[in-house]
C-alpha cells in the first residue's frame, strides 16, 4: 500500500558517497552513559554514534541556518538520552524521527537500515494497493497486479477505514513486515463494511510507466519518477509520437527525483534552453538552473500536465516551469508543496539521513515549499467518480486540448 505520508522524492541527486555525506563539525550534546548497565552499553554506544551523526549533519548542513526556529541544542539534550536508551532499531529511529520532525521539513527524514535497504533496492513489504484522498476519505485508487490485495478481493473505489483497528485519519502510514497479516477494514462499492485479512509480501516499488493512445491522435504518458530510466523512456515516447498534436503528462503519482533528470526532462518540451529556477544554499548562494537540450525530442505539440496532492518535489518543479513558460496547462489539484533539494547521508548503522540542503524558487520567484503549484484548471474528484472508473482529470485535459485545437483552426 502506498503510505498516506509517502516520503516525497528528493529533488537533488541522492548521493550516499562518503565525501558527499559531509563531515560534521558542530559537536553534538554529550550523552552520558554512566547509568547504562554494562550489558546494554554496546547497544547504547552504537545508538549514540548514530544520534550524534544525525544531530551534527542537521546542525551543519540543513539549508536553513536557523533550522526553522528549532532550538537544536535543546533538541539534542532531549532526544540524545532517549536515543541512547533505545532497545532496538525501531525504537532508535522513532526517537530520531521525532527529533528531525521538529523541523517540519518535507525532505528531512531518518531512515532505519531496513528502510534504507528498501529505498536502495526499490523493494519492500507491501499489501499491494495505492490510495488517494477523495472527499475526506482514503480510496483505493490502484491495485498492483497479482498483489496480496488483489488476490484477497480488494477493489478500486473501496474506502479504506482501518488497519488492525487503527482508523485512518487525514495522514496515515502503514509499514508492514514481510509475512505480516493485517486486518483491513473497508467500505465496498455499496458502502457495506468489508474486513479482510491480508498478508504483506515483498513487492517492487520501482516507478511505473504507461503510454496509450487518446482520441484525436493525442497521447497519454505516465511516469512515476524523475530518474534516468523514466526520462529516457519519456524521451523515446515523445520522439516516437513527435507528430502527435498533444500529450497528457500524468504526474499524479510522481514524487520527484533528481535535478539532472529534471533538467533533461524539461528540455524535451522546448527547442531551446530555458530557465528552470534557482536553488538557494544555506549560505545564500543562488544557483540558477537551465534545461538540457542535448538529445531532446524538442516536442512541439500541446501539453497538459495532470497533478494532485501526491505530485511532489521535481514533479512540482517540472509543472511550475512549464506553467510559467506558457508551455503547458496544469490540470487537477494543488501539488504537495514539498520542494527542497536533499541528499542521502550514510549513518554508522547502515541507516540514512535524507537532509534538505537547498531551497528552490521558480523562474518567476515563487517558492513552492509548503505552497505547491496551483493548477490552471482545477478539478474536483468524488468517490463516485473513482467507483465508476471515471478519470475526471483526464476528461478535463481532453477538453483543454480540444479547445486549444479549435482555437488554432
Amino acid at each position: 500500500m502506498r503510505a498516506a505520508r509517502r516520503r516525497i522524492g528528493a529533488v537533488a541527486l541522492a548521493f550516499a558517497a562518503a565525501w558527499l555525506a559531509g563531515c560534521t563539525t558542530t559537536p553534538a550534546p554529550r550523552v552520558s552513559l554512566a547509568a547504562v548497565p554494562v550489558e546494554q552499553r554496546a547497544r547504547a554506544e552504537a545508538n549514540v554514534r548514530v544520534f550524534e551523526r544525525v544531530w551534527g549533519l542537521v546542525a551543519d548542513w540543513h539549508y536553513d541556518p536557523k533550522l526553522h526556529g528549532v532550538e537544536w541544542p535543546a533538541a539534542g539534550l532531549k532526544y540524545g538520552p532517549e536515543a541512547a536508551a533505545a532497545v532496538d532499531e525501531k525504537a532508535l529511529y522513532v526517537s530520531l524521527g521525532a527529533m528531525v520532525g521538529l523541523l517540519k521539513d518535507s525532505h528531512t527524514y531518518a531512515l532505519s537500515p531496513t528502510q534504507a535497504k528498501e529505498r536502495q533496492t526499490q523493494t519492500r513489504a507491501r499489501t499491494g494497493f495505492n490510495m488517494t484522498r477523495v472527499d475526506g476519505h482514503w480510496i483505493v485508487s490502484e491495485l498492483l497486479a497479482g498483489s496480496p490485495a488483489e488476490v484477497a478481493g480488494v477493489k478500486t473505489g473501496w474506502v479504506v477505514v482501518a488497519r488492525n483497528g487503527t482508523v485512518f485519519g487525514e495522514r496515515s502510514e502503514a509499514r508492514p513486515k514481510e509475512g505480516e497479516v493485517a486486518r483491513w477494514e473497508f467500505l465496498d462499492e455499496r458502502d457495506q463494511p468489508m474486513a479482510l485479512d491480508i498478508v504483506a509480501q515483498s513487492l517492487s516499488t520501482k516507478p511505473r510507466q504507461e503510454v496509450r493512445a487518446l482520441p484525436g491522435g493525442l497521447v497519454y504518458l505516465r511516469f512515476d519518477a524523475f530518474d534516468t530510466t523514466d526520462r529516457r523512456w519519456l524521451s523515446d515516447q515523445l520522439k516516437v509520437n513527435r507528430e502527435a498534436p498533444g500529450v497528457v503528462v500524468d504526474l499524479r503519482r510522481n514524487p520527484g527525483g533528481g535535478t539532472i533528470s529534471l533538467g533533461i526532462t524539461i528540455g524535451e518540451f522546448f527547442d531551446r534552453s530555458v530557465d528552470c529556477g534557482t536553488f538557494v544554499t544555506r549560505g545564500g548562494h543562488r544557483g540558477g538552473k537551465n534545461s538540457w537540450q542535448i538529445g531532446s525530442a524538442r516536442y512541439g505539440g500541446r501539453v497538459v500536465v495532470l497533478v494532485d496532492g501526491a505530485t511532489g518535489s521535481a514533479a512540482e518543479i517540472f509543472s511550475a516551469v512549464l506553467q510559467e513558460h506558457g508551455r503547458a496547462t496544469i490540470v487537477g489539484r494543488k501539488t504537495a508543496g514539498a520542494v527542497l533539494a536533499s541528499w542521502y547521508h550514510g549513518l554508522p548503522d547502515g541507516g540514512e539521513l535524507q537532509l534538505s540542503r537547498e531551497d528552490y524558487v521558480t523562474p518567476k520567484g515563487r517558492r513552492l515549499e509548503k505552497n505547491g503549484v496551483e493548477p490552471d484548471v482545477k478539478v474536483a474528484r468524488t468517490v463516485a467518480d473513482v467507483r465508476a472508473g471515471r478519470d475526471v482529470d483526464l476528461e478535463a485535459a481532453l477538453r483543454v486540448l480540444g479547445e486549444a485545437a479549435s482555437n488554432v483552426r
